[in-house]
């Protein structure tokens, strides 16, 4: 999921800073090019849904919804070779599938996978620099492992989830091949190098450590929702752009749990619901690189669609559940942003 990245390394006075987060918060940015990746991620995820459910397995679609993640990075890139970067990123995805998984084998995989996200949080943050990975960040492998880990596994189980994982992965990449064979070549992908941030890596992994630790110690049910929230202001750079995707998250989940609410209230079968999550994914695409809250709107009832469709609960307890860790997550994730921005300043000012 591409999101723009905002510069300013803060909020400005006192006087002006409430403005600036207001105005940041509802503007809307152009996204060009997003029609392509919409469609892309949304024919793969349906299909793998699909599929999944036609084998009567639609409780492994969380794993298929990551693999489907490699459709969504580069998906802005010229079409030639854009392939490469696809494959990578499913290779990554279906390596994070892999780790969180055999967590989950573990029966102490409620602690476990605080230590393992939070290696995967540095080195999804330092391979998003290095290689200017875009969606930007470590969210996204993070959200992998930690979501895996809390789904309980055999070790025969693991296998099958990365198969699962690699299968999508594989429909994403085809499908991106098949557009460049369609659309053409147009001009090749350039390689770009960024600069690796240690200071950023260190202030994301302790902001999935702690938001994982306060939610666990809590004994709240689904931890994984504010690792990642915690995870999501350091997709952007500077503190106004990181509080305004912080107060963003939040405010799209409020909403967004309204619609998840209608949809959860209606027993669908599951090729219907395949449907459903595949438009929202959509939709999700489309709107981004736009707004990241409007966005929100459509990935809450998504992923809580892909709770229930593996494993079933009472609707009531997971809106509520959604709500509070990624409320937790998404204060801890802006303390550790506004910690890193006062390192920082001491550093220049030193």
């Amino acid at each position: 999921m591409t999101a723009p990245q905002h510069g300013g390394d803060g909020l400005g006075s006192d006087g002006g800073r409430l403005e600036r987060l207001m105005r940041e918060s509802v503007r809307v940015s152009p996204a060009p090019g997003s029609r392509s990746p919409a469609w892309r991620a949304s024919v793969t995820l349906l299909v793998a849904l699909v599929a999944l459910a036609g084998v009567g397995h639609i409780e492994l679609a969380a794993y298929a919804c990551f693999g489907t993640f490699a459709s969504i990075y580069g998906g802005r890139q010229p079409l030639r070779g854009r392939w490469r970067t696809q494959a990578a990123a499913g290779a990554l995805m279906c390596a994070a599938v892999l780790c969180g998984a055999l967590v989950a084998t573990s029966a102490y995989r409620a602690w476990l996978v605080i230590p393992v996200a939070a290696v995967w949080a540095v080195a999804g943050s330092m391979l998003s620099d290095r290689f200017v990975l875009r969606p930007p960040g470590p969210m996204f492998p993070v959200f992998a492992v930690a979501t895996c880990a809390a789904l309980p596994v055999t070790l025969s189980g693991v296998l099958v989830a990365v198969g699962v994982a690699a299968a999508a992965a594989t429909i994403a990449v085809l499908l991106g091949l098949f557009e460049e064979r369609m659309v053409g070549s147009g001009k090749p992908v350039e390689t770009s190098r960024g600069e690796i941030r240690i200071d950023h890596a260190v202030a994301v992994v302790a902001a999935v450590v702690v938001a994982g630790t306060i939610s666990t110690a809590l004994g709240l049910s689904h931890t994984y929702w504010a690792m990642v929230a915690a995870a999501v202001p350091f997709g952007v750079t500077g503190l106004l752009a990181q509080t305004t995707r912080g107060l963003q998250r939040v405010v799209g989940t409020v909403v967004g749990l309204a619609l998840a609410a209608v949809l959860l209230s209606v027993s669908l079968p599951a090729l219907v619901v395949a449907v459903v999550v595949a438009a929202l994914q959509a939709v999700t695409e489309l709107l981004v690189g736009r707004h990241y809250g409007l966005a929100l709107v459509a990935i809450t009832p998504l992923s809580l669609l892909m709770v229930q469709l593996g494993h079933p609960q009472a609707v009531d307890a997971l809106l509520w559940s959604r709500f509070v860790e990624t409320l937790l997550g998404v204060v801890v994730g802006l303390a550790a942003a506004l910690a890193l921005r006062e390192v920082r300043l001491r550093r220049a000012a030193g």
